[in-house]
C-alpha cells in the first residue's frame, strides 16, 4: 500500500493538486514528503501548524506609509525564489482554529499575508484522525471537498527493510510536460458518466463522521478527471489512478465511474491515430466531437507531420459521415497546429466547402 500512496503523492505534487495525507502520529509522514520532494528535485518547506501562530500563515501586520500590510513569513518568501517548492503543512487538524483557518487559506488561495505563491508551488497537508489526536478536529464538508485524501500507514515489510537496509524512495512516476490530450479524454469520460448517472454529480455525506473525507461534487469530479489523466500520463498503475479518484470523490462514486469508463463507447485516441480507418463516427454527435477533440489534443501533445496528417484522415472520416459541423471544428483546430512546409493532404482538400468554412480554401 505504501508504494501506491507514494506514487499518488508524487503525481499530485507534480500536477499541483492539494493533498491531505491522513495518518496516525509517528507513521513518518514528514519523512515521506521530504523524500518524495528530494526525488523530484524540489525544495521542501515543512511548517508544523501546532507550533505556529496564525500570523505565520496570514502574515504579520506591519504599518507603513501606505497603511497596514501583512508581511509574509520567511518560509513563504523562500517559495518565490524556489517556485517548485513542496510546502508541507503538518498537523492541520490539531492546530488552533485560527491557525487552521489561516493554513487553509494558504491551501486554497495560495496566499500568505500579502504574498501570492506561484502556481508551481505544490501543497501537501497532513492530519491525524480526530480519534488519534488530542484536541483533533475533523474538516467541514466544503473544505474536505477541495482535497485529494490519502491514507498513510507504514507497511511492516517496508519498515523492516528500512530499519535493516536503510530508508529509500522508490522510483516515482514522472508527469510529462504536455498531457492535454489525456486530460480531455478523461474529462469526456467523466462527463459521459454523469450524463448517464446525473444523480452521481453531487452527494454530500449526510453524517458528520463522513463529511471530513472525499465526496462527489461538480468541483471534485473535475479534480478527479484531472487526477486520472495525470496518473495515466505519468505512467502510474491502475491502482494508483483508482486510489486518486477514490480520494477525491469517494470510493463508491469512483468505482462506479471507473467501471463505466472501462465499458465506455469512447474509442482510444491513440488507437485512432494509429489506424484512422478504424474510427467509428456513427455515434452521437457530441460523443464524436469529444473523441475528435481528444484525437487532436493528442496530436498537439506530440506534434509531428505524420500524426498531423493522421488527424486530417480522422476529420475526413467525420465529414464523410455528414457531420460537417463537427468536422469543421476539428479542421480549425488542426489548421492552428500546421507548421511551415506542411501541406493539407488531398484527401481533405476534396471537401472544398468544408475548408472554405474554416478559411483554408
Amino acid at each position: 500500500m505504501s508504494t501506491e500512496v507514494t506514487h499518488a503523492l508524487a503525481v499530485a505534487i507534480q500536477m499541483g493538486l492539494p493533498v491531505l495525507l491522513w495518518g496516525d502520529p509517528g507513521e513518518g509522514k514528514t519523512s515521506v514528503i521530504q523524500s518524495i520532494a528530494a526525488k523530484l528535485d524540489r525544495p521542501c518547506e515543512v511548517v508544523i501548524g501546532s507550533l505556529r501562530e496564525a500570523s505565520d500563515f496570514a502574515g504579520l501586520p506591519v504599518r507603513d506609509e501606505d497603511g497596514v500590510r501583512f508581511a509574509p513569513p520567511s518560509w513563504a518568501r523562500r517559495c518565490i525564489d524556489a517556485p517548485t517548492t513542496v510546502v508541507f503543512l503538518d498537523e492541520l487538524t490539531t492546530a488552533d482554529h485560527s491557525v487552521q483557518a489561516a493554513m487553509l487559506r494558504v491551501v486554497h488561495e495560495r496566499v500568505v499575508g500579502d504574498l501570492q505563491l506561484p502556481d508551481s508551488v505544490s501543497i501537501v497537508a497532513a492530519a491525524n484522525p480526530p480519534e488519534s489526536a488530542v484536541g483533533g478536529n475533523d474538516l467541514s464538508a466544503p473544505l474536505a471537498n477541495r482535497f485529494l485524501h490519502l491514507r498513510w500507514e507504514a507497511g511492516v515489510g517496508s519498515w523492516l527493510e528500512g530499519m535493516t537496509s536503510g530508508w529509500s524512495t522508490p522510483d516515482l512516476p514522472v508527469l510529462p510536460v504536455r498531457w492535454s490530450g489525456i486530460e480531455l479524454q478523461w474529462r469526456c469520460r467523466v462527463a459521459e458518466f454523469i450524463r448517464v448517472r446525473p444523480d452521481a454529480l453531487r452527494a454530500m455525506p449526510a453524517s458528520i463522521e463522513g463529511q471530513g473525507g472525499a465526496w462527489p461534487s461538480p468541483r471534485s469530479w473535475e479534480m478527479a478527471a484531472l487526477a486520472a489523466a495525470a496518473a495515466e500520463a505519468a505512467g502510474a498503475s491502475t491502482e494508483v489512478l483508482a486510489m486518486m479518484v477514490k480520494g477525491i470523490v469517494g470510493p463508491g462514486a469512483a468505482m462506479e465511474m471507473l467501471q463505466f469508463s472501462r465499458r465506455s463507447e469512447m474509442q482510444d485516441p491513440e488507437m485512432i491515430l494509429a489506424d484512422p480507418a478504424a474510427f467509428d463516427a456513427s455515434g452521437r454527435s457530441d460523443l464524436v466531437l469529444a473523441v475528435l477533440r481528444s484525437v487532436i489534443a493528442m496530436v498537439a501533445d506530440d506534434l509531428t507531420e505524420e500524426r498531423w496528417l493522421a488527424g486530417w484522415e480522422v476529420v475526413a472520416i467525420v465529414a464523410e459521415r455528414d457531420r460537417r459541423d463537427v468536422a469543421a471544428l476539428g479542421a480549425m483546430d488542426l489548421l492552428k497546429l500546421r507548421r511551415m512546409g506542411w501541406t493539407v493532404p488531398e484527401i481533405v482538400r476534396g471537401f472544398g466547402s468544408l475548408l472554405r468554412e474554416v478559411g483554408a480554401a
